[in-house]
């Protein structure tokens, strides 16, 4: 996990995704909508917000996920590795959508993640944020192709560290990072890679070879 500048959010962001979703979430706790729309009502299930169950909250975030991909140049958050058009890149609710409803809807509590990662996050509340790391948190042991705690991570963030690991060490993430190292020191052609796409596709990996030195054919 390498740092994430959090993106402006775009300009249609509130009329595409927030009001609908604070409109929908009106119906279902029995208010009048503030946004007016075809098809019948919703009908109320809860007396308060806190109360709404989060697979009945309509998914309007998922109208967000193309400018996500674009703002974040296609790029894992925790992972930092380039998510294939035939993937499953998701929106990653950094506060849980049942621990806070108005948050359902806010394009700051959107990461942009890899379907693989984001199943296994869950509500998970302990974990480092990717827009909160800092380098130096996470390393890569390039033995095991394993993300490890950092030797100059402070003591206060050990903790949610050390959460993290798991998420990111799922056997296909070390299955991912070994293929783009060994691409790399392939180099390019014959089905390798030079360091500027390395760098694009998969900057903490690049990150990681150059401060352990084992960057190749001169490449600094």
């Amino acid at each position: 996990m390498i740092p994430v500048a959090l993106a402006p959010e775009p300009k249609d962001f509130d009329k595409r995704v927030r009001q609908p979703g604070l409109a929908a979430i009106d119906e279902l706790v029995g208010r009048a909508p503030r946004l007016k729309r075809r098809g019948p009502p919703r009908t109320k299930i809860a007396d308060t917000e806190a109360k709404i169950p989060t697979a009945k909250l309509p998914p309007f975030w998922r109208e967000a996920l193309d400018d996500m991909m674009e703002a974040y140049e296609q790029r894992c958050a925790y992972l930092a590795i380039f998510i294939e058009e035939t993937g499953n890149p998701t929106v990653d609710h950094v506060i849980p959508k049942s621990l806070a409803w108005d948050q359902a809807y806010e394009w700051s509590n959107y990461r942009l993640c890899t379907g693989i990662v984001n199943s296994k996050k869950g509500e998970l509340l302990q974990l480092v944020d990717p827009v909160k790391a800092k380098n130096g948190w996470f390393e890569l042991d390039l033995a095991s192709y394993r993300v490890v705690r950092g030797q100059s991570a402070p003591k206060a963030q050990h903790h949610k560290i050390d959460a993290t690991l798991p998420l990111l060490n799922l056997r296909d993430c070390c299955v991912l990072r070994k293929r783009y190292v060994e691409e790399y020191r392939r180099g390019p052609g014959a089905r390798g890679i030079d360091l500027a796409y390395l760098e694009y596709r998969a900057p903490f990996i690049a990150l990681e070879l150059r401060r352990q030195g084992q960057l190749v054919r001169g490449d600094i």
